[in-house]
């Protein structure tokens, strides 16, 4: 199978599981040679033995934490030592938080900034510049529904979707002479180990209609190589995110909060 990136360089970040997997998967599908990179190298060397001998790619994998600051530089230090071309920039890697900002643990939130945010601008920052000289190359950036409003209870996490949401759409612009395109790529509930990871498993069980990541990661990919500046995965998850502006901010919180109030947490 030939795809928009076949025999192109993608790298992907949080590659060891959920959506980060699936996008591997299609992107070696296409024919897309790839970098991977996660906190866990086992999974990575596992995802990578597979994917080459499926689809006769070439890869490669570095594990780093995203929540270390210099984790970016030394990704983008690895590929240049190398010699590799990123010529697909897939910023997936993120986590998630579940229950009372005040009794949430300050590092993990800190974290979570760190991964969700600054390593996202910090690794774009890295690889655009080869792009622009280049006039080609792609960015995707996993934001979420929860990047159209607060949402209390996941509020950081959240606030951390805005930001890659809002971030992916002006650099969008900002390149697109260049020949750049970039998207946001805008899940909602999705199977994977996110939610047990930020300790919603309780929650998540009551959820319906979630996607596979094997969906939404198709729809990112698609979006991205159609030239989108963001894309909703989903038509329950489009009509619900644009329907919330047709009533009152506060409102539309006040709603979040009923469906993701832990149980201990005092009730409005």
């Amino acid at each position: 199978m030939s795809g928009p990136w076949a025999g192109k360089w993608a790298l992907v970040t949080g590659a060891s599981a959920g959506i980060g997997v699936a996008l591997a998967r299609e992107l070696a599908a296409g024919g897309a040679n790839l970098v991977l990179t996660a906190r866990r190298r086992e999974r990575l060397e596992k995802l990578a033995r597979e994917l080459s001998a499926a689809h006769k790619i070439r890869t490669e994998v570095f594990a780093a934490d995203l929540a270390q600051q210099d984790a970016p530089q030394q990704i983008f230090t690895f590929t240049l030592a190398k010699e590799i071309e990123i010529e697909l920039l897939v910023n997936n890697a993120g986590f998630g938080s579940y229950g009372e900002f005040a009794t949430a643990e300050t590092q993990r939130l800190l974290d979570m900034v760190q991964v969700n945010c600054s390593a996202v601008v910090h690794l774009t920052r890295l690889y655009l510049p080869q792009m622009l000289k280049r006039c080609r190359g792609d960015v995707l950036i996993l934001a979420s529904t929860a990047s159209f409003q607060a949402v209390p209870f996941i509020s950081t996490y959240a606030a951390t979707k805005a930001f890659d949401l809002l971030f992916a759409e002006g650099l969008a612009e900002e390149v697109r002479p260049y020949g750049i395109r970039v998207c946001a790529l805008c899940p909602g509930s999705t199977e994977s180990e996110f939610h047990e990871v930020a300790g919603q498993a309780g929650l998540v069980a009551a959820m319906k209609n979630r996607e596979t990541a094997e969906k939404v990661a198709r729809v990112g990919l698609h979006a991205l190589a159609d030239g989108k500046s963001y894309v909703i995965s989903g038509m329950g998850n489009y009509f619900g995110v644009h329907s919330q502006r047709l009533v009152p901010r506060r409102f539309v919180t006040r709603i979040a909060a009923k469906m993701f109030r832990p149980p201990a947490a005092k009730p409005a």
